[in-house]
């Protein structure tokens, strides 16, 4: 199996501003990057963290239309991509959006898997597009 690290978690919500201010209010988290809109998937976001957890990144659709809402994705950290789908695709996952520019990643490569019945995002970076801190 591929050496995979839990990075981050997605939401996708209705509300990016609204639902960011009621988790840093709630759960003590705090935004750490401007909103970036991701073309490529059509959704904004933001990232947000914590100390001692792990960072949340807030999605909304940037086009009208029903959605789904709630958990997203869950992130890892992938040493190779390439590698990473051809082993999790031999374990059973099923490959979404194949290697792209993940623009809310400075444009390093990003890909989402199905796997497990959830959304998997497969990252190669930990920078973050539009930071604050």
């Amino acid at each position: 199996m591929p050496d995979l690290r839990l990075d981050h978690i997605g939401i996708q919500v209705r509300d990016l501003h609204r639902t960011a201010e009621a988790f840093e209010r709630l759960f003590g988290y705090r935004r750490v990057t401007d909103p970036v809109v991701n073309t490529r998937h059509g959704v904004r976001g933001v990232f947000l963290e914590k100390p001692d957890s792990l960072p949340i990144k807030l999605i909304t659709p940037v086009t009208p239309g029903p959605h789904s809402y709630g958990l997203h994705h869950l992130a890892f950290m992938a040493p190779d991509l390439e590698v990473t789908l051809v082993e999790l695709g031999a374990a059973g996952a099923r490959t979404l959006s194949p290697p792209q520019p993940g623009e809310m990643f400075d444009d390093e490569l990003i890909a989402f898997v199905r796997a497990a019945g959830i959304n998997v995002e497969l990252i190669t970076t930990d920078r973050r597009r539009g930071r604050i801190d």
